[in-house]
C-alpha cells in the first residue's frame, strides 16, 4: 500500500520526538493545510523528511498512532499507566478535541529509529548553558562482578583451613564438603541470574531482587539484616587480617602494646584506609580491588609453583615430599582427630569459604547492563572458584603427609627397623610424635602448610592479606549500597537520613559513615568468635530468600515471569531454599533461630505497617492464583445451609456518602461474607464513564482506611432502577455472588418526582424477583451525609436531592439550606455503628418466618465486640390465650438454632385496634396519593390511573385496610418497647406487585418505623432457610 507523501517537516517539529500534537491533527483533519498536510513530491523516500519522526514513528502516514518505542515502556508501573508518548485509547477511538491539559505533551529527547533513546533513558535532559553532566561510572561482568565475586569468596579458609581439612576428611570427602557447598551456591547463582534478567534491575542488589520478586515484607527485613551483616563482615575481615599482621608482629618481637589492642589498633586504621577507598569513588575501589585479585593470584600461582619444586630437606621434616601416588593414597580417606573430626563439623567451618556470590549484585547500580553482567560474572566466579578449591586440595594432599615432627634429625635410612607410617618410605621417622600425637608439622597440625609448600612463603601472607583486605572492601562497599537503596524505599522510620546519593554515581556517603562507625565498633570488641555464625547465618538467610523468590515467581505463573536467563529450575530453587535453612542449623542452631526471630519481627512491623508500595511481587500473583482456584474450586461444591453466609450488595452509591449504610453491613460481614457496594452512576455513558475512572480508587481507599473489608463496583446506567438491576444480575463470582440487597430508606418519597418513587419500590420488587433477600435500613437522622461533607468546605450548599437509599450521589436542591444542628446530627449518625452499644438492647421483631434472615443477621452482629454487651430480645406475635405455649415453641425452636438469644416476649396485642389519631395520621400521609375514584370498576380505575400507576384506589385502600391498621399498630408496639434499643430488627412487609401501589407501599413502611430514636433495619429472606438444627 503507499504511503501518504509528506512535506518537511519544520526545525521545531522534526526534532519533537512521540506523536503528533493535537492541534496539529484537529488542523489537518478539519481540513486545514498544516504542517503535516500532503505536499506534491515529498514523502519518505526523499530528503525532506530524513530523519523525521514522522517517519520513523508513523511509517510516514498523517495519524495519531505510533510505532512501538522503548520509552513507552519505560518506568512503567500499575495496568492501565499511560506511557510517554503513546496516545490514550480515548485519543484513538473517541473525537480528537483540543484538551491540553488532558493530553500528555510529545516528547523532546531525540530518538533513533528504532525508537530507543539517544542517551540513557533515565537521564533528564539537559538545561541550555549548563555544563554537561559527568557520566557516572559503570562496570561489566568481569571488573564488575567476576572479580568481585571471587575475592569476596576467595578467604582465610583457602589458605588456612582448607589443608586442615583435607587432612581430616581426606581427599574425597572433602571434593564431596567443595561440592556440595557448591551446589548449594550454584543454585543460588542460577536464581539470582533468573531474577536479575527478569526486567531491569537498578541499585540496591540483593534487597532489590528479594523486595521486588517477594515484596517489602521479605524483602525489607532481608535487606536491613543483610547491609547490617555486610558491616559487621567488614569488621570481621579486617580483624582476619589484623590478627595475621600482629603474628607477624610477635615472630619478630615488635608488638606495638599488647597482642588485644594491636588487633584493635591494626584494625581501624585499616579500615579507616579502605573506607578512603570506597569515598575516592568505585572507579578506585574497583582498582584496589584488582590489585588484589592480582594479589591472590601471584599467590596461587607460587604456591603451584612450590608443589613441583623438589623438596629440601627441611621441607620434607615438615612433612612435604612432592607429588608421591602413595601420599596420595593415604590422604584419599578420612582421618578424624579432635573434637572437630566429623563431617558436618568440617562442613560448617568450610561452607563460609563457598559464600560471597552475592558481591557483584550487590552494586547491581554501578553494572553497564545488571541483566547480562550477574548472571555471567556469578556463575564464572563460582566455577574458577570451585576449580581453585578443588586443586588446592587434591594437590596439597598428594604432597604433604599427615604429621610431621619439623626435626632434621629424624631422617633415617629408608627401611630401617622399628619406623611406622608413609614418611618411611621418603627417609623419615616421625613415629614418635605421632603416636604421642605432638608433631607440630604435617597436614593436620600446621595451619601453614600452603606457605610451607610455596615457593617463596611471603607471597601467601601477601594472599591472605589480599584475600581478607579484599573481602572486607567488598562488603564496605555492599553494605551502603543495599542500605541507600532499603532507605529511599521509607519501609522502616528514622533510616531515610541515609539514603541521600552524593556525586554522578549517587555515593551514599552517610551510609559509609554509617558503615564505618558500626565496623569500627565491632573491631574495639576484637572477640567476634560469638558474632560470626549470626553473620553467616544471616547471609544463608538471604541466599534462602533468594531461592525462594526464584521457585515461588515460578510456580505463580505469572505472565511478569519471563527471565531471559532460562538455565535454571523452580524445583532447584526450592531444594536450594530448603538446603540453606537445614545448612543454618547446621552451622549454630541458635544463630539460626536469632536470625529467623529478627526476619520474623522486621517482617511483622512492615505487614503492621502496610507501606504504599506497589513492585508486582510474586506474593501478589500467588493471592491471584489461590483466590482464582479456590474460587473455581467453591462453584463445584453443592451449598448447604450450614454454610450459609449473608452475601450483600449494598447500594451505597460513593461509599463515603453512607457510612453508616456500609458500617452496618462491614460489622456482620467482617471475615465472614461478601460485602460489595454498587453505585450507579446516571448520565451520558461517555461524560460517566470518565468518572468511574476517576473516583473507582478513591472509593477502594476510602472503603481500606474505614477498615471495611468489602469490594466497590460501579455501573453507568440511564437510570437508577435499569442499574441496580445491572448489578443485581451482574455482581459476584461463581458462588461468592450476593444473596441480599441493602440499601437506605427513601426518607423523602413524598417529595421526589413520582418516576423516583416508582423505581425504588420497583428495585425491591427486582430483588425479590432475583431471589434476594432485602435488608433496609433507616434511622432517623438519615443516612446520607454528603451535605455534611460538602457544608465543610461550602456552607452555602443545599440538601440533597435524593438523601436516601438510591445508589447514587446527591444533588443540591433549591431552597434547601442546610441546618447547622440538623448537620451535626447526621455526623454524629455517620459514626453510630463504629462505637460501643453498652448495655442496650438488639430487639428482634420475628412477626414472619421469612426463612431465619431476620434473626441471623442481629445474631452476627451481637457476636461482634462492639456489640457484645447488649442483650438480644425476640418478639413474635402469638394469641392471648396461647401465650405460655407459644413462648415455649419459640424459645425451643431458638435453642435448636443454638441462638443465644436472652429473652423472648410474645406479643398478644398485635392485632389491637390503633389509636384514632395514629390511623387519622396514616390516612392523612397517603391523602396526597389517592385516586378517589369513588370505588368504579377495575376498568374506569385504569384509565383514571393510566400516567400515575403509583396513584391509590379506593379498592385497594379498602383491601389493604387491615395491613395498613397493623402496620399503624406495630408503631405503637415498638414505640412501647423499643424506645431506648441500641437497634430494632424487624421483618420488612411484602407489596404484592401488580396489587400495591408505590405509594401505599412506602407508607406502610414509613408508619411502621416513624418516630424512633434507634436505627431500624427491616430485614426479609427470600422465604428459604437461612438457619437449620440438623448436623447434615
Amino acid at each position: 500500500m503507499a504511503e501518504l507523501p509528506v512535506p518537511e517537516l519544520p526545525p521545531t517539529l522534526s526534532r519533537c520526538s512521540g506523536r503528533f500534537t493535537i492541534s496539529t491533527l484537529l488542523g489537518m483533519e478539519e481540513g486545514g493545510r498544516g504542517p503535516y498536510a500532503p505536499a506534491e513530491g515529498a514523502g519518505c523516500d526523499g530528503t525532506h523528511l530524513s530523519g523525521s519522526t514522522l517517519c520513523t514513528r508513523t511509517f510516514g502516514y498523517n495519524t495519531v498512532d505510533v510505532v512501538p518505542a522503548y520509552e513507552h515502556y519505560a518506568n512503567s508501573n500499575g495496568v492501565g499507566d499511560g506511557r510517554r508518548g503513546r496516545p490514550s485509547l480515548a485519543d484513538l477511538h473517541s473525537i480528537l478535541k483540543p484538551d491540553t491539559g488532558h493530553l500528555r505533551p510529545p516528547l523532546s529527547e531525540p530518538q533513533r529509529s528504532n525508537g530507543v533513546p539517544e542517551a540513557g533513558p533515565e537521564e533528564a535532559p539537559e538545561e541550555p548553558g549548563r555544563a554537561p553532566t559527568p557520566e557516572p561510572v559503570r562496570f561489566g561482568w568481569v571488573k564488575g562482578v567476576m572479580i568481585r565475586c571471587m575475592l569476596n569468596i576467595w578467604g582465610v579458609i583457602l589458605y588456612l583451613r582448607l589443608p586442615w581439612i583435607t587432612a581430616q576428611a581426606g581427599i574425597a570427602l572433602t571434593w564431596l564438603i567443595i561440592l556440595m557447598s557448591v551446589t548449594v551456591t550454584t543454585i543460588t547463582g542460577l536464581s539470582i541470574s533468573a531474577i536479575s534478567t527478569n526486567g531491569k534491575v537498578k541499585s540496591g542488589g540483593t534487597y532489590f531482587l528479594i523486595s521486588r520478586s517477594l515484596g517489602p515484607e521479605l524483602g525489607g527485613s532481608i535487606g536491613l539484616i543483610f547491609a547490617f551483616a555486610n558491616a559487621v563482615a567488614v569488621a570481621m575481615h579486617t580483624v582476619g587480617f589484623a590478627e595475621t599482621v600482629r603474628d607477624l608482629l610477635q615472630e619478630h618481637n615488635s608488638l606495638i602494646v599488647d597482642p588485644t589492642n594491636d588487633i584493635r589498633i591494626i584494625g581501624v586504621v585499616t579500615v579507616t584506609v579502605l573506607l578512603g577507598i570506597s569515598l575516592a569513588g568505585m572507579e578506585w575501589e574497583a582498582k584496589a580491588q584488582i590489585l588484589f585479585f592480582l594479589v591472590i593470584l601471584v599467590s596461587f600461582i607460587n604456591y603451584l609453583v612450590g608443589t613441583v619444586i623438589p623438596a629440601t630437606a627441611e621441607k620434607q621434616a615438615k612433612g612435604f615430599f612432592s607429588y608421591r601416588a602413595e601420599i596420595f593414597a593415604q590422604n584419599f580417606v578420612p582421618n578424624w582427630r579432635g573434637p572437630e573430626g566429623s563431617f558436618f563439623s568440617l562442613f560448617s567451618i568450610f561452607f563460609p569459604s563457598a559464600t560471597g556470590i552475592l558481591a557483584g549484585a550487590n552494586i547491581s547500580g554501578d553494572l553497564k547492563d545488571p541483566a547480562v553482567a550477574i548472571p555471567k560474572g556469578t556463575l564464572m566466579a563460582i566455577f574458577w572458584t570451585t576449580v581453585s578449591y578443588l586443586v588446592l586440595s587434591a594437590t596439597i594432599g598428594a604432597c604433604v603427609v599427615r604429621d610431621a615432627s619439623g626435626s632434621l634429625n629424624d631422617s633415617v635410612v629408608v627401611g630401617s627397623p622399628g619406623c611406622e607410617g608413609l614418611a618411611c618410605g621418603f627417609g623419615w621417622n616421625f613415629t614418635a610424635c605421632a603416636q604421642h600425637q605432638s608433631c607440630r608439622y604435617g597436614l593436620s597440625n600446621y595451619y601453614q602448610s600452603m606457605s610451607m609448600v610455596s615457593g617463596f612463603g611471603p607471597l601467601i601472607t601477601a594472599g591472605i592479606f589480599g584475600a581478607t583486605l579484599s573481602s572486607a572492601l567488598a562488603c564496605l562497599v555492599s553494605a551502603p549500597k543495599v542500605f541507600q537503596c532499603l532507605c529511599k524505599d521509607q519501609l522502616y522510620p528514622l533510616i531515610g537520613f541515609f539514603g541521600k546519593g552524593y556525586g554522578r554515581n549517587s555515593e551514599p556517603i552517610r551510609g559509609y559513615m554509617l558503615t564505618y562507625v558500626i565496623a569500627v565498633g565491632f573491631i574495639l570488641i576484637a572477640e567476634l568468635n560469638a558474632i560470626a555464625p549470626i553473620i553467616s547465618n544471616f547471609f544463608l538467610c538471604s541466599y534462602a530468600l533468594i531461592n525462594f523468590s526464584c521457585f515461588h515467581a515460578s510456580i505463580t505463573n505469572s505472565p511478569g515471569w519471563r527471565p531471559s536467563f532460562r538455565y535454571y529450575s523452580k524445583w532447584a530453587a526450592l531444594f536450594g531454599a530448603a538446603v540453606s535453612v537445614v545448612i543454618m542449623f547446621l552451622l549454630t542452631w541458635w544463630a539460626a533461630l536469632i536470625a529467623f526471630g529478627i526476619v520474623i519481627f522486621l517482617l511483622g512491623y512492615v505487614l503492621y505497617k502496610k507501606p504504599d508500595v506497589n513492585w508486582g511481587s510474586s506474593m501478589q500473583a500467588s493471592s491471584y492464583n489461590m483466590a482464582l482456584n479456590y474460587s473455581v474450586g467453591l462453584s463445584e461444591v453443592e451449598e448447604h445451609i450450614k454454610n450459609y453466609r449473608p452475601q450483600c450488595l449494598v447500594l451505597t452509591g460513593p461509599p463515603s456518602f453512607r457510612p453508616a449504610l456500609v458500617d452496618f453491613v462491614g460489622t456482620f460481614t467482617k471475615n465472614l461474607s461478601l460485602m460489595l457496594c454498587g453505585n450507579v452512576l446516571i448520565g451520558p455513558q461517555k461524560q460517566k464513564m470518565l468518572e468511574s475512572r476517576l473516583t473507582a480508587d478513591g472509593h477502594i481507599k476510602w472503603l481500606m482506611k474505614r477498615k471495611i473489608k468489602a469490594f466497590y463496583t460501579d455501573v453507568v446506567a440511564e437510570d437508577l432502577r435499569s442499574g441496580v438491576q445491572m448489578l443485581i444480575q451482574a455482581a459476584g463470582l461463581g458462588k461468592m455472588r450476593p444473596n441480599i440487597l441493602a440499601l437506605g430508606y427513601k426518607r423523602n418519597w413524598r417529595t421526589v418526582s413520582p418516576q423516583s418513587l416508582e423505581d425504588y419500590v420497583g428495585i425491591l420488587h427486582d430483588a425479590f424477583d432475583f431471589k434476594y433477600g432485602v435488608c433496609l435500613m433507616r434511622m432517623k437522622e438519615g443516612l446520607n451525609v454528603s451535605r455534611v461533607m460538602q457544608a465543610h468546605v461550602n456552607p452555602t450548599f443545599e440538601a440533597a436531592e435524593h438523601p436516601e437509599g438510591n445508589g447514587t450521589g446527591g444533588r443540591a436542591a433549591p431552597g434547601t439550606a442546610a441546618d447547622p444542628a440538623a448537620l451535626a446530627g447526621e455526623q454524629q449518625a455517620s459514626t453510630i455503628f463504629q462505637n460501643e452499644q453498652g448495655k442496650k438492647t438488639i430487639d428482634i421483631y420475628w412477626l414472619f418466618d421469612d426463612g431465619g434472615l431476620t434473626l441471623l443477621i442481629p445474631y452476627l452482629l451481637g457476636r461482634k465486640k462492639r456489640w457484645a454487651k447488649c442483650k438480644i430480645r425476640v418478639f413474635v406475635g402469638g394469641q392471648i390465650n396461647r401465650m405460655d405455649e407459644e413462648r415455649k415453641a419459640i424459645v425451643s425452636l431458638l435453642s435448636k438454632f443454638r441462638l443465644d438469644f436472652h429473652e423472648v416476649h410474645i406479643l398478644p396485642d398485635i392485632n389491637q385496634k390503633p389509636q384514632p389519631e395514629h390511623i387519622r395520621r396514616f390516612e392523612d400521609l397517603i391523602a396526597p396519593f389517592r385516586l378517589n375514584d369513588g370505588f368504579k370498576d377495575e376498568a374506569t380505575v385504569n384509565e383514571m390511573r393510566q400516567g400515575c400507576p403509583w396513584k391509590i384506589s379506593d379498592e385497594e385502600v379498602n383491601k389493604n385496610r387491615a395491613k395498613s391498621l397493623r402496620q399503624v399498630r406495630l408503631n405503637e408496639i415498638l414505640l412501647d418497647y423499643s424506645r431506648d434499643a441500641a437497634l430494632i430488627a424487624i421483618t420488612l412487609p411484602i407489596g404484592r406487585k401488580g396489587r400495591c401501589p408505590s405509594s401505599l407501599y412506602m407508607a406502610w413502611l414509613e408508619t411502621l418505623s416513624q418516630d424512633l430514636r434507634p436505627p431500624v433495619i427491616l430485614t426479609r429472606g427470600n422465604q428459604e432457610n437461612v438457619l437449620t438444627f440438623y448436623c447434615q
